[in-house]
Formats: structure tokens, sequence, C-alpha cells
């Protein structure tokens, strides 16, 4: 696209102030927008350079090396002294993904693009909802915390939502791999900031919101309004959301967009709300009645566990209806959804121990997995946890006494510890278990491999053991570096080491 075509468009699709300095004339082929110059080849054609300021480097700076390798315009904040057309906006960041998308023919605008957003709940979401849609025939592509899925093949996800660029691309590739449908996850740094611009939603769903990244937002309400964004700058028009009116935050969205919200509940009878009564659960799922708005009953049976998880089950459900997918396939959808890799996903051992390996890793994610595996459990219950480092550093404590108040034991180990020693980090956790019961079964093993399989050779047959916090991630991240980590694949070398079947 000619950089004259693509101001025109840019311009329609975006009203924000937007300056071309410096163009001489030019009027380059412009393809895709790179916001790494160590992603730009030498002799690289139709390159727009993006120039982020991050938290340790100014893009700015990386310029005139990306335009030595081939760049032929910049985004950038401000004119620099380099012979290319410069496009000047305020902030790069939020602006680079609707200079993406106008590239791309913008691709959100050419599938039904479905979001869900919260604190806990939005991968098993985003993963129940693409198993409906692919029961219905449909092809669809999905971005979230796990893996990026374009709709042909899965790539491992190293942030829930990736930069603007990313996620044009990630985009653009579902289209020509003939996707309908996007399932993303919508996190509250990406939209606030500006990680999806360029994206608009037909459907959302909203979970709920607790305690999480507040040192980010600093307060729940700052940590409200990102996540609210959602709906005020990123909705197409006739859209809709599933919204958990048992969550305060939650309310707070259907009162304020009740003519767009569908409402969905485990305890609220009121009528026009999709809601669910648990008849019975296991270590292998949930059979469940659902009630739909209108009425309509479905009793099924949910590979998944916890309370916690029927709201999920819910929350899918209540989109897909939505988009008026038939509701025997929204059942086959859910009955049939895989394995959600890292939450609550089960390892049944030949020895008769399950193990369940879990990301979750704050205060009420915790206390949902252990109050729902709590009743379950025939022998004792164990967990697995760490904090990790540089993220607020209040909910270590909390996180203790939750694990003392429901587990028979506790294990305190290393998470992704970042900048802080993983000793310092322990010991806030301890804090919490030793302030709730001076006698609580606990133990502190900082090395995390020696951590998991310690836990798994204390338990018995009939016991269920919780590995906790880092779920499908596939590193421990440190200051300067990071190491190759896996607990799913630490349980199973640790029972292929004792000769013990996984079934």
């Amino acid at each position: 696209m000619k950089l004259d075509e693509l101001l025109k468009k840019i311009r329609v699709l975006d009203d924000r102030e937007l300056a071309l300095e410096n163009d001489g004339g030019k009027n380059p082929e412009l393809s895709r927008v790179v916001y790494d110059n160590r992603k730009i080849a030498a002799g690289s054609r139709g390159v727009v350079f993006a120039c982020v300021k991050g938290e340790r480097a100014d893009g700015h700076a990386f310029a005139p090396r990306a335009v030595e390798n081939g760049a032929e315009a910049l985004l950038c904040e401000r004119k620099l002294d380099l012979d290319v057309p410069q496009l000047i906006v305020q902030n790069v960041r939020s602006y680079m993904g609707a200079l993406a998308s106008a590239l791309h023919g913008s691709p959100s605008e050419k599938m039904t693009m479905i979001a869900v957003t919260g604190t806990n709940g939005k991968t098993t979401t985003a993963y129940i909802t693409r198993s409906i849609l692919r029961a219905s025939g449909a092809v669809a592509g999905m971005l979230g915390t796990i893996v990026y899925d374009d709709a042909r093949s899965e790539a491992y996800a190293d942030r829930t939502t990736p930069e603007g660029p990313d996620v044009q691309d990630a985009l653009a590739r579902m289209v020509e791999n003939g996707a309908a449908y996007c399932v993303m996850e919508a996190s509250s740094h990406g939209l606030h900031q500006g990680r999806l611009k360029g994206c608009r939603f037909d459907r959302m769903g909203f979970s709920n919101l607790t305690p999480e990244h507040l040192e980010y937002h600093i307060d729940m309400e700052n940590y409200y309004r990102a996540k609210r964004l959602l709906f005020t700058d990123y909705a197409k028009e006739g859209w809709q959301c599933a919204v958990n009116v048992d969550d305060a935050y939650g309310r707070r969205l259907f009162d304020e967009f009740s003519a767009r919200m569908r409402g969905f509940s485990l305890g609220d009878a009121r009528e026009n709300l999709y809601t669910a009564k648990v008849l019975g659960m296991d270590v292998t799922g949930t059979t469940m009645d659902v009630s739909f708005a209108d009425g309509a009953m479905l009793r099924l049976k949910a590979p998944f566990i916890g309370d916690y998880n029927a709201s999920n089950v819910l929350e899918a459900l209540a989109i897909a209806d939505s988009l008026g997918i038939d509701r025997e396939v929204v059942r086959n959808g859910i009955e049939h959804c895989p394995q959600v890799p890292g939450r609550l996903e089960r390892y049944t051992m030949g020895n008769g121990v399950t193990v369940f390996v879990d990301y979750a890793h704050s205060s009420d994610g915790v206390e949902k997995i252990l109050t729902a595996l709590r009743p379950l459990t025939q022998g004792k219950l164990s967990i697995l946890w760490g904090a990790g480092g540089d993220r607020t550093p209040t909910k270590r404590p909390v996180v203790g006494e939750i694990m003392a108040r429901y587990a028979d034991f506790t294990v305190v180990t290393t998470d992704n510890p970042r900048s802080e020693r993983p000793e310092d980090i322990a010991r806030g956790v301890e804090s919490g278990i030793t302030g709730f019961r001076k006698d609580a079964a606990y133990r502190v093993i900082l090395d995390r491999r020696e951590a998991i399989c310690f836990a798994l050779d204390r338990a018995e047959s009939g016991d269920v053991v919780i590995v906790a916090g880092k779920g499908p991630e596939r590193t421990i991240e440190y200051a300067t570096h990071s190491v190759p980590f896996s607990d799913n694949d630490t349980v199973l070398e640790w029972a292929r080491e004792r000769g013990i079947e996984v079934v």
C-alpha cells in the first residue's frame, strides 16, 4: 500500500492526530509494521519502523539502524534527523496496531471477533468458546495466554495480548486461513497500552475482577477502567457481552451497558439470566443443568471442576447463544472441550494419586482451586505454590493463609523471582501460613523441581496434589535471564523415573 493511500485509510480508521514529516515527495510501498529493529533484515522493503518507548529502551534510538537495514518510513513521537517519511503521533505503542490493521486491510472487520476479559477465567472460557465454534463446523483462530492459533497451526504464546502489529499479523493469517471467527483474551495491560488498537469486537465476555496487577494499575478502580475500555473503545456496532453478575464489577458493567448485556449467574434466580445448577462433581468433571435466558434447559457434563469453571462454561455458552449457535452443538462443544493446558490439567497416576497443574497465581485463583478440590479429595490435599517477584507483594501472606486454611500440606517454592530473592518471596508466603496456624504442615523448598518431586513422593493413594502458579509456562524468569522449566514435564519425568503409569 502506498504511503499516501495508507495515510488516507488510517485517518478514516483512527481519528487521532497524525502528522507527516520529512516525506520529501517520497511515496514508498509499505506492507508491514515492525517495532524491533533486529527483525528488519538488511535490504528489507516495505517496512514501517515503530519507535516504541519501552521500560528499558527508547525505540527512537534504534531508528537509524532500522533505516540502514531498509525501513522506508518511521512511526515516531518526534521528528528525527533521518531521510525517510515520518508519521508523528503522541503514542507510538497505541497507534501502531491501527497502522498495521490498515496495512493488512482491517482483518478484524472480516471475522466475527470475540474477546474475553476479567482477572480469572479468560483462558478456559476462550478454549470452551473455540471448542463450541469448532463443533459448529466453523473455522476459528485464537490469541491468548497459552497459544496463538492462526486457524492452521498453534505456537506458544509469550504474553496474553501481543503488541499491536503482532495482533494484526495474526489476524491477517487467520483470514488467509479461512477463519470466520477469532477468540481473543483481552488483558488489562493490552487494553490500557492500546495494543488492541485496530481491533473491534462483536462479542465480549467478562468473568470477574479481583486484586491483581496492582503494581501496574495502582488500585482496583484503575484496573476496572482499563477493562472497561474493551466496551467503550473496541466495540463494533451491535456488540453484545456475556457478563458475570455474581461479580461486583460485572454487575457494575451490567448496569452501565444493560441493553448490550447477557447476564449469567450461579446463584441469581432472576429471569433473563443464564444460570447453572451443579448436580454432581468428581475429579473428571461437573454435571450441571444449564438454563438459558429464555428459560430453556440443557443437562451436560463439562470436563471441568469447580463452581468457577461452571461460571466459565456459562460465559462461553452465553456468548455462543448470542451468536445463534444450535444448543445441541453448544452442548457437544462444551462436553468435548479438550483439557486446557495449565488450568486444573489432570494427571491420574497409577499409584492412586491425582495431580493437577494449574496457573492459579492470585489469592482468588488459589482459593478457588483449593475449595473446588477439597470436597473431591478422598485422602489428603497438598498444594505447591510460589509467588512471582516484582508483583503485588501484599498477596503473598494472603495466599499463605489460604493454603494453610484449605490444604493438608503446603510446599512453598519459587515461581518467577525476577529481580527479587526467592528466599525473600518465600518468607512473605510463609508468614501467612504461620500467621494462620502455628502448627500448619508445610515445607519451604526453593528449587522448584525438587519441590515438585518432594510433594509427589510424599503423596499416597487417594491424595490430590496441586502444582500451582505457573501452569503452561515454560521458563522461570530471573532478573537477567530465564531458564527452561515446565511443571507438566517435571510431573511426567517424576512418574517415568519411578515407573508409575500416567493414566
